[in-house]
C-alpha cells in the first residue's frame, strides 16, 4: 500500500531549519523520485481499481481503513487497491504547500490511473475538488466524516457524492451540564486560524447560549502553544471543558493539541464533539456519531461509483443519529456514576474482569463438564426408569386384559384421533368371527344408520374437548340383529399428561328399552283413553242432563205461579222438589268440571285451578290458599291438563290423609319451565314406604308428568306435612323437552316417586 505523509515530511524540514519554499520544493523533488522508484510496481496494477483516501491529518490507527477496504471489496468483484495521503492546513503559504502537494501527488501516482477519491474531512474535500483536475482529471470523490452544517449553501460539485455525519455538539454539551450539574462556567478551546476552526467556535457558542442562565462561557482560542497551556491552568475550579482544537491547528513543535487536550483534562472535567479529538485521551466523552455505520456507508458508496455508477445519480447520505460515548478510566476519575449516564450510553475502556478474559474457556470447560454429569446421571436414571415401566406397564397390559375380557361388557380403545386400537373378546365375539372386525374405522359399518351422524357428532366433540361423554345407539351382533348398547367413554392419557385417546365399555341395553318404550306407549294409551271417557261423559253430563234438570226446575217454578189457589201442601211440595231439581244440576255441573274442565279449555290453566280449589273448599268445607305468579296463556293443552289433574289428585288425597282444613296451591312461571306446588301441614307419613307400596293417584300423577317431560317429586316427613312438586317445561309439542331436562329428570328431586 502506497502511502504519503505530506505533514510528516513537512515537519522533518523544519526541524532541519528549511524555511517552508524550500521544503516544498524538496517535496516535489521527493514525490519525482518516489514515482521513478515506484513506476514499475504501479504499471504491475493498471487492472487494479485503485482508490486513493486523503487525509486532513493522518489517523493515529488503521482500524477505520481496515474496515473501509473490507467493505468495498466486498461489493467489487475486481481487485481493489487502497492508497493514503494527508496533507497540513497551515495559516502561512497555505496556497503554495497546497499547489506543491498536488503536484507531488500527480507525479507519484502518475503512472497507474486513480479510479477513485475519498476525502475525508471538509479541507480534505475543498483540496480534491481544488486541485483535482491537475492531479487526477475527471476521477470521482467521495467524501466522508463532514457535517451536514458545512454543507449548507454549497452545491454539490460535479462528479461528487457522499456521506455527512452528525456533530453531536448540543447533545455534548447537554451531556457535560448533566454529568455535572455543579459547573458554573464553560471554557471552549479552540477557533484556530482556520476557517473550520472559527466555525466550529460559533458553533460552539450558538449551543451554549441556551444555557446563559446557568453557565458562563470562557473561551481560549487560537493554536496550540504555551500561552494556552498558561490558560488552561488558570480556569477557575468547577469549569468544564469543551475542547474542540485540532491537530491541524498547531504551528510549533513545541506545544501540540493533545498536550493542551492533556493539561485541561488533568484538571477539569473534559468534553469534546470529536471522538478522534476526546476518546483515549484523557477526557470523559460526548455524543458522536456510528462511527463503523458512516464507514460502511462510505464504503457502499464508493463500492456504486467503482462499479460505473455516476456520482450525480447517487444522493448524498446524511446521518444523523448519535450515541454518547464516554471513557471508562474518565468516569472514576471525576467519580460520576454509571447510572448518571444516558440510558444507551456506550461505556469504553472499561478493564476486563477476570471472567471476562478467560469467559470463554471457563463456559466451555463449564459446560462440558456439567453435560458430562448430566448425561451420566440422565443414562443411568432413564434405565432405571425405563426398566421399571416396563415391568410396571407389562403388569398392568396384562391386568387389565383379564380385566377386560372377563366384564360382561363391550371395552374398546381408541387413538387420539378416533380410530379403535382394541376391542376386548366379548366385543369381538359379539360382531362375528372376523378377529379384524371393528378396528380402525370399521366399527362404524356395524352401527345402525341412524345412529352414525349422532355418534360421530358426539365422538369428535369429545375428542377435541377431551372430555368424557355417553350414547346410546344401535350395534348390529354377528346375527344381523341390531342391539340397543349404551357406551359411557372416558378420556386416556399417556406417561406425559397428553391426551392419548378414550376407553368405553358398552352394555346391551335392549330388554331395558323395550320394557320403557312398551311402559310409556301403555301408560300414555291408558291415560288418553281416560281423558276421551272423561271428556265424554262430562260432555253428556254438562250438555243433556244439566240442561234437561234446569228446564225442569224452571217449569216446576212456572207451574207454581200459575197454580189457581192451590192447597199450601201441594205448594210447599214443590217448591222443595225445585230445590232438589237445583240441587241435583248443581252436583252434576260439579262432577262434570272435576271429569273435565271447560274452563281449562276456555280461560285457561290458572282459572281452571282457581276455580276448581273454590269448588272443593265450598264442597268439603277446607281453605285452600291459591296464588299465581308469571303463568303465561298459551300453555300447551297437554301441560295444562297435566297440572290440572296432579292439582286435583293432590288435593283429593291431601283432604283424605293429612287430617287438617288447611292446603295451599301456587302454580309459576319461570323462563322455560313452569312449576306447580301443593302442601299441606298435615300428619305426614314416611317417603320409603309409599315408593315400595305406590297407590295408583301417585303413579297416574308420576305418568302424566313424565308424558310431558316434567318432574315429579314428593316430599314427606312423618309430622311435618307434604309437599308435591311439578316442573314441567314448555316446549312438549314435538315430543322433546329443552336440553338438560333429560339428565335432571334421572338426577330427579328428593322423594321422586
Amino acid at each position: 500500500m502506497g502511502t504519503i505523509r505530506g505533514k510528516k515530511l513537512f515537519d522533518t524540514f523544519r526541524r532541519f531549519g528549511v524555511r517552508a519554499p524550500t521544503a516544498c520544493a524538496w517535496i516535489s523533488a521527493l514525490g519525482i523520485l518516489f514515482w521513478v522508484l515506484a513506476g514499475p510496481k504501479a504499471a504491475g496494477q493498471l487492472n487494479a481499481k485503485n482508490v486513493l483516501v486523503l487525509y486532513t491529518v493522518a489517523p493515529r490507527t488503521n482500524d477505520n481503513l481496515i474496515l473501509l477496504e473490507s467493505t468495498v471489496r466486498a461489493h467489487v468483484p475486481e481487485r481493489v487497491d487502497f492508497y493514503t495521503a494527508s496533507l497540513e492546513n497551515r495559516r502561512d503559504e497555505e496556497e503554495s504547500y497546497r499547489a506543491s502537494l498536488a503536484e507531488t501527488l500527480r507525479s507519484a501516482y502518475a503512472g497507474m490511473k486513480i479510479d477513485l477519491v475519498i476525502a475525508n474531512s471538509r479541507p480534505a474535500l475543498d483540496f480534491a475538488v481544488q486541485y483535482r483536475d491537475k492531479m487526477f482529471p475527471a476521477t470521482p470523490i467521495v467524501f466522508t466524516a463532514i457535517a451536514a452544517s458545512e454543507l449548507e449553501g454549497q452545491m454539490i460539485w460535479p462528479n461528487v457524492t457522499g456521506l455527512t455525519v452528525p456533530v453531536g455538539m448540543r447533545e455534548t454539551i447537554d451531556l457535560a451540564l448533566h454529568l455535572d450539574p455543579d459547573a458554573n462556567a464553560v471554557a471552549v478551546i479552540g477557533g484556530g486560524p482556520s476557517a473550520l476552526g472559527k466555525y466550529w467556535l460559533a458553533v460552539a457558542h450558538s449551543e451554549l447560549l441556551r444555557h446563559q442562565d446557568k453557565v458562563m462561557e470562557i473561551d481560549i482560542t487560537g493554536p496550540a502553544s504555551a500561552e494556552m497551556l498558561e490558560k488552561v491552568a488558570a480556569l477557575p475550579s468547577h469549569t468544564i471543558v469543551l475542547f474542540q482544537l485540532g491537530q491541524a491547528e498547531a504551528n510549533q513543535l513545541a506545544v501540540s493539541a493533545y498536550d493542551v487536550l492533556d493539561a485541561a483534562a488533568q484538571r477539569l472535567p473534559t468534553y469534546s464533539a470529536w471522538s478522534g479529538l476526546c476518546l483515549n485521551h484523557g477526557c470523559i466523552g460526548g455524543a458522536y456519531e456510528y462511527a463503523q455505520k458512516g464507514i460502511v456507508e462510505t464504503g457502499e458508496l464508493a463500492a456504486r461509483v467503482l462499479m460505473g455508477e455516476p456520482p450525480e445519480n447517487i444522493p448524498v447520505v446524511h446521518n444523523s443519529d448519535v450515541q454518547v460515548q464516554v471513557d471508562w478510566r474518565a468516569l472514576q476519575r471525576w467519580h460520576i456514576p454509571e447510572s448518571a449516564l444516558p440510558v444507551g450510553s456506550l461505556i469504553l475502556y472499561r478493564p476486563p474482569s477476570l471472567w471476562e478474559q478467560h469467559r470463554q474457556v471457563l463456559l466451555v470447560v463449564i459446560v462440558l463438564i456439567a453435560a458430562l454429569a448430566l448425561l451420566i446421571v440422565g443414562l443411568l436414571w432413564q434405565r432405571a426408569r425405563r426398566r421399571k415401566a416396563e415391568a410396571v406397564m407389562r403388569e398392568a397390559e396384562e391386568r387389565f386384559r383379564v380385566m377386560a375380557d372377563s366384564t360382561p361388557s363391550l371395552v374398546w380403545m381408541c387413538d387420539r384421533h378416533g380410530k379403535i386400537t382394541y376391542l376386548n373378546e366379548r366385543r369381538l365375539a359379539f360382531t362375528g368371527p372376523d378377529p379384524k372386525a371393528g378396528y380402525g374405522d370399521s366399527w362404524i359399518a356395524y352401527v345402525h344408520p341412524d345412529d352414525v351422524k349422532d355418534i360421530l357428532d358426539i365422538l369428535w366433540q369429545a375428542l377435541k374437548d377431551h372430555k368424557p361423554f355417553s350414547k346410546a345407539y344401535r350395534l348390529r351382533r354377528s346375527d344381523g340383529v341390531y342391539r340397543w348398547m349404551f357406551d359411557v367413554a372416558a378420556p386416556r392419557v399417556n406417561g406425559d399428561g397428553s391426551f392419548a385417546g378414550f376407553i368405553g365399555s358398552a352394555m346391551d341395553v335392549t330388554e331395558q328399552k323395550l320394557a320403557q318404550q312398551a311402559l310409556e306407549k301403555i301408560s300414555g294409551q291408558l291415560i288418553e283413553a281416560q281423558e276421551k271417557e272423561r271428556s265424554r261423559i262430562a260432555r253428556d253430563l254438562h250438555d243433556d242432563i244439566c240442561q234437561r234438570l234446569a228446564l225442569l226446575s224452571m217449569e216446576i217454578e212456572q207451574a207454581n205461579r200459575s197454580s189457581n189457589a192451590p192447597a199450601m201442601a201441594a205448594k210447599e211440595r214443590l217448591e222443595e222438589i225445585r230445590k232438589h231439581c237445583s240441587e241435583i244440576a248443581g252436583d252434576v255441573q260439579s262432577l262434570s268440571h272435576q271429569l273435565h274442565s271447560s274452563k281449562l279449555d276456555y280461560l285457561g290453566i290458572v282459572a281452571a285451578i282457581r276455580g276448581f280449589c273454590s269448588e272443593f273448599s265450598k264442597q268439603h268445607e277446607v281453605s285452600i290458599a291459591f296464588r299465581d305468579r308469571n303463568v303465561p296463556g298459551n300453555l300447551h293443552k297437554d301441560v295444562s291438563l297435566c297440572l290440572f289433574r296432579v292439582a286435583q289428585e293432590a288435593l283429593h288425597n291431601a283432604l283424605k290423609y293429612s287430617g287438617v282444613s288447611e292446603f295451599s296451591v301456587e302454580i309459576s312461571g319461570m323462563t322455560e319451565e313452569i312449576r306447580l306446588l301443593v302442601r299441606d301441614a298435615g300428619v305426614g307419613f314416611d317417603v320409603e314406604e309409599v315408593r315400595t307400596n305406590r297407590g295408583l293417584g301417585l303413579v297416574s300423577m308420576q305418568e302424566r308428568v313424565h308424558l310431558v317431560h316434567g318432574i315429579f317429586s314428593l316430599e314427606s316427613q312423618p309430622g311435618r306435612g307434604t309437599a308435591v312438586l311439578v316442573v314441567v317445561p314448555f316446549a312438549v309439542e314435538n315430543g322433546s323437552a329443552p336440553e338438560g331436562y333429560l339428565s335432571r329428570e334421572i338426577a330427579g328431586v328428593t322423594g321422586m316417586l
